[in-house]
């Protein structure tokens, strides 16, 4: 991957929804590092993730604006003049959409479409790069799943967020706002929500190890692939950066498949120490439990050269040592 990002990114102006957030964070200190001009967008509603410590050192280079993506009179007013709008925003609990639907489809459905509206009125020239999710799958019917594989969410979250991806693309195709979408798969690394399993369990397994206590595994022979976050912001920029992923859907993936007992194996390694409970799935979550999942990226690194860099071990090594030195400041 060979990308000269500064020329594409060097004195752009960049809006990001959801930039507070995980991976939102990640993306901005890279696009920082690149020259851009960035516009932070985050809501900052304790539930969805964003936390301002994700930007120290870098807050003066920057612009927060403190919004909400379901506010159509801001967006209208913030996506005029960028030149990028990477639409991170989102509700990204599988069990918060079942327990109040209503709120994950003004986020993740209805909201995409008033941005898009926004793009559409107000800068038609703007390139959008979404960040859409594996859980529109569901359960597969094959392995490795390619973007060909049925699309079957089995929980609210991934109804609403497959409405928003193609939504993208259907602006891309009839109005010509150029639009791609990411289907990202467990993506992990510092930043991440570690306080509660909004974001992902394994950020849950980091805090406890850390914490000097056990954590849980639900069953553990369940198959999945894991994408480090410096990975995925290189996808990020590289379907930014491309006019062949206009219209596109491309699966992120990760490095190799591990089983999730060998997964807590591995981040007990990693650490150094520490202690894991094997125990049979709650009843809440197996309703929505998708089984092994790992996805076929060929199609992404065929169109853009993208292929996940970092291997399992380095990025845990990388994210407990983040936690290590700053883990207060995400509890």
């Amino acid at each position: 991957m060979n990308h000269n990002f500064k020329t594409a990114f060097d004195g752009r102006r960049v809006l990001i929804t959801g930039a507070l957030g995980f991976i939102g964070s990640n993306l901005v200190r890279r696009l920082v590092e690149l020259g851009a001009r960035v516009l932070l967008v985050d809501s900052l509603i304790p539930e969805y993730g964003g936390n301002l410590f994700n930007i120290a050192g870098v807050e003066d280079r920057v612009q927060v604006n403190i919004s909400d993506v379901r506010d159509a009179h801001s967006m209208r007013y913030l996506v005029q003049g960028q030149d990028y709008l990477f639409n991170l925003a989102g509700q990204t609990s599988h069990m918060d959409s079942m327990s109040d639907p209503d709120a994950d489809l003004e986020i993740n459905c209805r909201a995409q479409l008033s941005i898009l509206e926004a793009c559409r009125k107000y800068n038609p020239g703007i390139k959008v790069i979404f960040a859409s999710t594996r859980q529109l799958y569901g359960k597969p019917d094959y392995l490795p799943v390619d973007e060909k594989h049925l699309l079957r969410p089995v929980d609210v979250n991934g109804i609403n967020k497959m409405a928003g991806e193609q939504y993208h693309i259907l602006y891309n195709n009839v109005y010509g706002i150029r639009s791609c979408a990411l289907r990202l798969t467990n993506t992990y690394g510092p930043r991440m929500r570690v306080k509660d399993a909004r974001q992902t369990f394994l950020g849950v397994w980091i805090r406890l190890i850390l914490e000097g206590k056990s954590f849980e595994v639900w069953e553990g022979h369940q198959l999945r692939d894991f994408t480090f976050v410096d990975d995925a912001v290189e996808a990020f920029l590289l379907a930014a950066a491309s006019d062949a992923a206009n219209g596109e859907i491309f699966n992120l993936g990760g490095d190799g498949v591990i089983s999730l007992t060998e997964l807590a194996e591995l981040v007990v390694e990693t650490n150094g120490g520490g202690e894991y409970l094997t125990r049979s799935y709650p009843a809440e979550r197996k309703r929505i439990d998708i089984g092994d999942y790992y996805a076929d990226f060929a199609r992404i690194r065929g169109a853009l050269g993208w292929e996940p860099r970092t291997p399992l071990c380095e990025g845990l090594s990388r994210t407990l040592a983040f936690y290590r030195e700053h883990l207060p400041k995400y509890l």
